[in-house]
């Protein structure tokens, strides 16, 4: 047996090493996701403005949003089979530091305005995208079932202080790039691919041992049942498909509301610092309550959480239909709600996912739910520049806001079916 055949069975063998690096685990990836949440921000802030001026109308300025959201979606499905083969260290490691190269190449896009390797920089980028929010997982690979909601919050939280600092700082950065020659609004990915390399860089020193490969190591050494449960083995199929439902549909509401945002301000007459305080605001209500979210996930239960999720993402939608065009304050509040609604969907999607799963196919199966999550994402961002172009962002707002009730059947869905299997299994 190797050395590191002896280390990871010294944590298998050990309940109180366990704990110790479930603790350790969440302190790499909060540390790792603040400098994540500060990449992430410029794609969001400054994107759709980026597109519009080099493509000289706002029809595609959804475009970026749709073009990193998709470029995420292939970055899931390859990070997840990564962290399945390898580990989390080397899925998210690689993961990240593809980001921060994306972000280098939107910079070189903008300083030689070359629409074609905008488009190409973007797909890369969202390699970061797609990283950031599978980082989400690694926490929970140690953690039991009353701590997956609380662990996954702690990994989101932590996003907050980089996505939130990342939009108020769109005017330093500004400056900054004009001062070296680069277009303004390229600004911001500077500090993205900075972010992004060094949360790559973060995971890769620092995250050893493996949690995964230890979680899997432990499955591995449990004694299994003799006969598999077929009646169980559905209800975890459910479970994923309920979840997955859960975290696709707030993607699509939320891309699609959030994208278009700042193209709406910009056309009322809002500056670049004030669109990206209601982004940051945004980004904050995305991340921020996740502590809370997490701990309620884990309390009240998914389905509650997720019926919280399409109530708020509808008056979001509501509000930000309403409000008239020059008024911050609504603006501010619209977003906080998309915010919060999608933080809502995405951890208690996420507990539902890891509750349905086992750790041999875990990693593999998170990484394709991502990139339905991604793909999701793209279409919110791709429709949206459309519908506005052929209607208003106001009609945008109002069916985002429907098309989040739809959770909510789905969750009555999942609840009934659970309700009869626990009367048959009290009748027999």
């Amino acid at each position: 047996m190797s050395a590191r055949d002896d280390s990871i069975q010294s944590y298998v063998d050990s309940p109180e090493k366990q704990k110790r690096l479930y603790k350790r685990t969440l302190i790499i990836v909060v540390i790792s996701q603040m400098f994540g949440g500060a990449g992430l921000a410029a794609g969001i802030t400054v994107g759709a403005l980026i597109a519009e001026q080099m493509l000289g109308t706002d029809t595609f300025a959804g475009l970026p949003a749709a073009l990193f959201t998709l470029g995420s979606a292939g970055a899931a499905l390859a990070i997840g089979r990564l962290s399945n083969r390898f580990g989390r260290r080397m899925g998210l490691a690689a993961g990240f530091i593809t980001g921060g190269l994306g972000a280098v190449g939107v910079v070189i896009a903008a300083l030689l305005n070359s629409v074609l390797l905008l488009l190409a920089s973007l797909l890369i980028y969202g390699a970061g995208t797609a990283t950031n929010l599978q980082a989400r997982y690694a926490g929970t690979d140690l953690a039991t079932n009353k701590q997956r909601g609380t662990a996954v919050s702690i990994a989101m939280v932590a996003t907050t202080f980089g996505a939130v600092a990342g939009p108020n700082l769109v005017d330093v950065m500004g400056s900054f790039a004009r001062s070296i020659g680069i277009p303004e609004l390229a600004g911001p990915f500077i500090l993205a691919a900075v972010a992004y390399i060094a949360a790559g860089l973060v995971l890769f020193a620092l995250l050893r041992p493996d949690p995964f490969i230890v979680a899997l190591q432990i499955n591995v050494n449990k004694k299994t049942e003799p006969n598999v449960n077929q009646e169980e083995h559905r209800k975890n199929k459910k479970g994923i498909a309920v979840g997955a439902t859960i975290m696709v549909l707030t993607q699509i509401v939320m891309v699609a509301i959030m994208t278009m945002t700042p193209v709406h301000m910009g056309h009322h007459g809002h500056s670049l610092s004030a669109i990206g305080f209601v982004i940051g605001f945004h980004v904050g209500a995305m991340y921020l309550p996740s502590l809370f979210t997490g701990i309620l996930v884990d309390k009240i239960g998914r389905p509650a959480m997720a019926i919280a999720s399409g109530v708020t993402l509808l008056l979001s939608g509501v509000i930000a239909a309403m409000a008239p065009g020059d008024s911050l304050f609504l603006m501010v509040v619209a977003l906080v709600l998309l915010g919060l609604g999608w933080n809502f969907g995405l951890i208690s999607g996420t507990a539902l996912i890891v509750d349905s799963t086992e750790p041999l196919t875990r990693a593999k199966t998170q990484g394709t739910m991502d990139v339905f999550i991604a793909l999701g994402g793209a279409s919110g961002g791709a429709m949206s520049g459309m519908i506005v172009a052929g209607s208003s962002f106001e009609t945008l707002s109002l069916v985002g806001g429907v098309l989040s009730l739809i959770l909510i059947p789905v969750v009555i869905w999942s609840r009934r079916g659970n309700e009869e299997r626990r009367k048959k299994r009290a009748a027999s």
